[in-house]
């Protein structure tokens, strides 16, 4: 009989992943970095998506100054959760280190998503959280959509600023000064996802601003639309 307890859980999440499943996830984020070009959240070969290989200590992300149009599978690279590539012929993306101390911090984020998508990146200019002013801001972020501080490009510093500023907060979105968005997920997927949303809102809100004030809704009701958004609304 196989054991159970916590070394035994220990042990599952170290094993040897299938080579399908790590397959899958270069292919799968072919396609997620596809989407970010379809909602214009990046330009040239800035931003990356990143997923954690299920059960083992690895993640998927996209090489180093690679053109969107040029990605495939292969040219994704496998890496510890270290950032050391492990398999892959390319470098790995600039900014695999923050990825990795994301995902070493937070066990339940599969995905990590970053972008200089225009309106969130205004507002991280600014140095200015986006207050919660819509519905749709309570559905998938229960708040504001907190700014942390500048951190240099190229170690773990912005990985570092991502976990501290998001303590506290249920927004799956920061946004780092001076230079544009992080995004979190259950799923790489669900990271895009929230990535999506934070450049809509940004938007919004801005344009709201232009008009006049943008009050941000009261915190019981913000409450009301984050618990029904996140465990009623949809299929289940």
């Amino acid at each position: 009989m196989s054991g159970t307890g916590p070394e035994a859980a220990a042990e599952h999440r170290h094993e040897k992943p299938s080579v399908s499943e790590i397959d899958r996830l270069r292919t799968h984020l072919v396609d997620l970095h596809r989407e970010l070009i379809r909602w214009g959240l990046v330009v040239w070969t800035a931003g990356n998506v990143s997923a954690r290989v299920p059960g083992a200590d690895l993640l998927v992300i996209k090489p180093s100054g690679v053109s969107y149009d040029d990605l495939t599978p292969e040219s994704m690279v496998v890496c510890d959760l270290d950032g050391n590539p492990v398999e892959g012929q390319l470098s790995p993306s600039s900014d695999t280190a923050a990825h990795a101390h994301i995902y070493r911090s937070m066990p339940h984020v599969g995905g990590v998503v970053h972008t200089h998508s225009t309106y969130a990146s205004a507002w991280a200019a600014r140095g200015e959280a986006i207050p919660c002013a819509l519905t749709a801001m309570a559905d998938e972020f229960g708040g504001e959509i907190p700014v942390g501080p500048f951190a240099l490009i190229g170690n773990a510093d912005i990985g570092r600023v991502v976990v501290e500023t998001l303590a506290g907060h249920r927004s799956p979105a920061v946004l780092l000064r001076s230079h544009g968005v992080f995004a979190l997920g259950g799923s790489a997927r669900a990271a895009v996802k929230a990535a999506v949303m934070c450049e809509d809102v940004a938007r919004t809100v801005h344009i709201a601003r232009q008009l006049g004030a943008a009050p941000p809704l009261p915190q019981a009701d913000v409450d009301r639309l984050y618990d029904r958004y996140q465990n009623v609304y949809g299929q289940r």
